[in-house]
């Protein structure tokens, strides 16, 4: 714990308790006992090492987490994902394990919070190989680390390499010259009517 910087004493209410202030740009939990402040969230690493073996127990993975402030709560935004793509079912039963473990532990204090859970969406970019794993069969706009680009469908996807069939081919690329891709929405694939 630090003492709050002098001078900013006589703006701080005089009721006992903890209060939330933003202190650095960071939130803060302000103990008016004792005049003194603590960063009241964990970080982001901590705070997924909390909430991953959760979020495996369930078969999912986190893709993304964002706490930030939204007034005088904190947002906490939970992205997961798993093969064969996420449900409701799923979400709900994400949400209740997160909650479970966020309350379970001190990382968010005694202020209150707003949890939201949801899955990446399409406009996410592959980077990781289970992104690439995940869009099989879907059609890829993707970016080669040599600077040249190459779209088609996703036939295949492993930890390796990925295989994109187009016009001009089938072609085989190794997971280390990829530099991203992205799915390329379709309202009607090719040969659907």
């Amino acid at each position: 714990m630090r003492s709050w910087p002098s001078g900013t004493e006589a703006s701080m209410p005089r009721e006992a308790g903890r209060l939330w202030e933003s202190y650095g740009g960071k939130p803060a939990e302000w103990l008016v006992d004792t005049g003194e402040y603590r960063e009241a969230v964990m970080d982001e690493s901590e705070m997924r090492s909390l909430l991953e073996p959760a979020l495996s127990a369930l078969g999912v993975d986190l893709e993304d987490l964002d706490v930030s402030m939204a007034g005088r709560r904190r947002r906490v935004c939970v992205v997961v994902d798993r093969d064969g793509g996420v449900d409701l079912d799923l979400v709900a039963s994400v949400s209740k394990a997160v909650s479970q473990a966020l309350d379970s532990s001190d990382s968010m204090g005694e202020a209150p919070y707003v949890l939201e859970v949801t899955s990446p969406g399409a406009d996410r970019p592959l980077t990781e190989p289970r992104h690439w794993r995940r869009a099989q069969g879907r059609k890829i706009d993707c970016q080669l680390r040599d600077g040249s680009e190459i779209t088609g469908r996703l036939t295949a996807a492993d930890d390796e390499c990925i295989v994109i069939v187009n016009d001009a081919g089938e072609h085989a690329i190794d997971m280390a010259d990829l530099a991203r891709g992205i799915v390329v929405l379709e309202f009607r694939r090719e040969g659907e009517e």
